[in-house]
């Protein structure tokens, strides 16, 4: 057994596509039209093409039980899924420059340094880097 996709649901996939690849870096795996203006959009990250993907799932357009968990996940602070860094602190620098919101700055949290920003999709994301 492997993990291979995790969704992110997300409210407009080409904005999602924008925001993840041009901003937050990451490379388009797939992207294969479903019908209805869907598509099977996965990302990858540029430093392991072969790894799990990311499904910018249009799940909250389509089914209110999704919408409900999203829009309370983010009204209720907490970050849809994590992302690993090498630098927290270094990539809230970049992303702010870029003018990406964070919810949470970088902070120590026991063995992890983590930041929480949001995707402009519906969703926060943290980002978690390994401290040794």
């Amino acid at each position: 057994m492997r993990i291979r996709t995790v969704s992110v649901p997300v409210l407009d996939q080409q904005r999602a596509h924008d925001f993840y690849t041009k901003i937050l870096g990451f490379e388009t795996k797939h992207d294969i039209p479903l019908g209805g203006g869907n598509r099977w959009l996965t990302l990858v990250s540029p430093h392991e093409k072969d790894g799990p993907e990311v499904l910018l799932e249009p799940a909250p357009l389509h089914f209110a039980p999704s919408k409900v968990y999203q829009e309370a996940l983010f009204e209720a602070g907490i970050p849809w899924t994590q992302f690993e860094v090498d630098d927290v602190d270094a990539e809230y620098k970049r992303l702010s420059e870029l003018d990406v919101s964070f919810k949470m700055e970088p902070t120590e949290m026991g063995p992890s340094k983590v930041a929480i920003l949001n995707d402009t999709c519906g969703n926060y994301i943290q980002l978690v880097q390994l401290l040794n």
